[in-house]
């Protein structure tokens, strides 16, 4: 049997410095739906493969040893997708909950959610607090998933938070800073990611991490997501690490 160089890449590649590997790379986890369609298949199908590429990227930044990842799972326009959709990927995200703590909990994987967790059903809100409760202490990888996430709604958020604060002098205007307005950003305590990747060839970050992007280095593959394996990642790495970053200053 042919053993594909994607599940051989346990180790970290040769040719990467592990020395100069991003700490936190973001994903936009693009073409579910496409990859589905070219196969004859529905859309959930693709969905359903999304989860299995994304897990095996978690386990290969724990192999290579890049501590945070995030992954943008369904953001607050996605509601506007067919309800038949949106109400599987409910029910998807629920159900790798339940099937995959024990497993996380084991791999020492931190699960967190972000975004306007108010809005998710009743039943997932349940099972992302277990997982969140159940993982908190975990060190290996610091997992995040932005679900029902946008990130200008997350910007008026933090926005309204510290204008409340001002309005009760809890808070001086003037003391106002970087540092302060993330502390009020949905992603609290997590690097700003230095990668962003994102699949399926789009252009754009959609509306994913406006603040936290500012310098990341961003990564376009024509690969779909249910595609995008170790030996896709490893070229993603390696696209970073040939990347200048400068930001925004001049090496003399």
């Amino acid at each position: 049997m042919t053993v594909s160089k994607s599940v051989l890449l346990k180790q970290l590649p040769t040719d990467l410095d592990r020395d100069r590997l991003p700490n936190h790379v973001a994903v936009i986890m693009d073409g579910n739906g496409r990859w589905a369609k070219r196969q004859g298949l529905q859309r959930i199908m693709g969905h359903r493969r999304g989860v299995d590429t994304l897990k095996n990227i978690l386990r290969c930044c724990k192999d290579w040893g890049i501590s945070a990842l995030t992954a943008y799972a369904f953001s607050t326009e996605n509601w506007g997708r067919p309800s038949e959709e949106v109400e599987f990927l409910m029910m998807l995200f629920e159900r790798v909950l339940r099937r995959e703590l024990a497993e996380m909990i084991e791999e020492d994987v931190r699960i967190r959610f972000v975004g306007n967790l108010a809005g998710l059903p009743q039943s997932l809100q349940a099972e992302i607090e277990r997982s969140m409760t159940a993982t908190k202490d975990n060190r290996s990888v610091q997992f995040t998933i932005a679900t029902n996430y946008g990130g200008r709604q997350e910007i008026l958020h933090a926005c309204r938070a510290i204008a409340t604060q001002v309005q009760q002098g809890k808070i001086d205007p003037e003391r106002v800073d970087e540092e302060l307005f993330e502390r009020h950003l949905y992603t609290k305590g997590l690097p700003s990611p230095d990668l962003l990747i994102r699949t399926s060839g789009e252009m754009r970050i959609s509306n994913f991490l406006l603040w936290q992007l500012a310098y990341a280095e961003i990564y376009v593959t024509q690969t779909a997501w249910p595609d995008f394996d170790r030996e896709e990642f490893h070229a993603a790495l390696r696209a970073y690490q040939n990347r200048d970053r400068r930001f925004g200053k001049v090496k003399v």
